[in-house]
């Protein structure tokens, strides 16, 4: 489990990035893949997940993950809610100490984010569409909604993948342009007519234009990186058909 700078010293605060390692799960989802969204047996998954919501100080059924859809859509939750009426969302936030906040990733960015002065913590799943369409800011506002103020938040950027192996079409980048002809700084030339695209750049960016109060970024590459994560994109070079989904997660201690 990797811990990010910019929230280890936050007092009362427990999260961490996870890595593969540490679960029950075998074959393409070995070991700790905590996503039911693949074809990984269910009480694999459930134990996967037991595991990590225990490393933070948690049962597992304070492990709060969302139907995820690639969206900028974020929501603030006060109480718990079992899997089958998980919101359909992108980004999460609480003010509510015991619920521990999860986001599944396999190469896109995992967001965490709290508020030590408000007591309010957020964490996101942003991809290359969330982050364009602004899942970063709405968790934040949902954050804010709850009392946290964003010159006080500090956030971390978890694993995710590196530029070195995000490789896209002229296509993709179009769309970054579209938006905004300064996000041509976010791409370098590949081969051919192929770029490759700095999602953690993006994102600490973005981030950084919000006035936070501080934000880190975990330099690790999920794709290149076989051994310790999960990776979509591998699977799908290497013709595999399956893969884990990898935990992080947030959560405020009670008492």
């Amino acid at each position: 489990m990797l811990t990010a700078p910019s929230l280890a010293s936050v007092p009362r605060l427990r999260h961490g990035f996870f890595t593969r390692a540490g679960g029950v799960s075998r074959g393409a989802f070995a070991a700790l893949n905590c996503g039911f969204n693949s074809r990984d047996k269910p009480g694999a998954v459930r134990e996967n997940r037991r595991r990590a919501a225990e490393k933070l100080g948690r049962r597992a059924e304070d492990l709060l993950t969302l139907a995820q859809v690639h969206s900028a859509k974020a929501v603030a939750v006060t109480e718990g809610f079992d899997l089958e009426s998980r919101p359909e969302a992108d980004g999460l936030a609480t003010c509510e100490p015991g619920l521990l906040l999860g986001i599944l990733t396999a190469d896109c960015a995992p967001l965490l984010f709290a508020d030590p002065i408000a007591g309010v913590i957020g964490a996101a799943h942003a991809g290359w569409r969330g982050a364009l369409d602004g899942i970063a800011e709405a968790t934040l506002s949902a954050m804010e909604n709850l009392g946290a103020e964003r010159k006080h938040i500090r956030a971390a950027i978890g694993p995710c993948i590196a530029q070195a192996s995000y490789e896209v079409g002229p296509e993709f980048q179009a769309r970054f342009l579209q938006a905004d002809q300064a996000n041509a700084d976010y791409f370098e030339t590949g081969i051919a007519d192929r770029l490759r695209f700095d999602l953690k750049s993006y994102l600490a960016d973005r981030l950084a234009r919000c006035g936070l109060a501080g934000i880190s970024v975990e330099p690790a590459d999920t794709c290149a990186e076989d051994l310790r994560f999960f990776s979509c994109r591998r699977a799908a070079k290497q013709g595999e058909g399956h893969y884990g989904s990898l935990l992080s997660a947030i959560v405020i201690e009670e008492g």
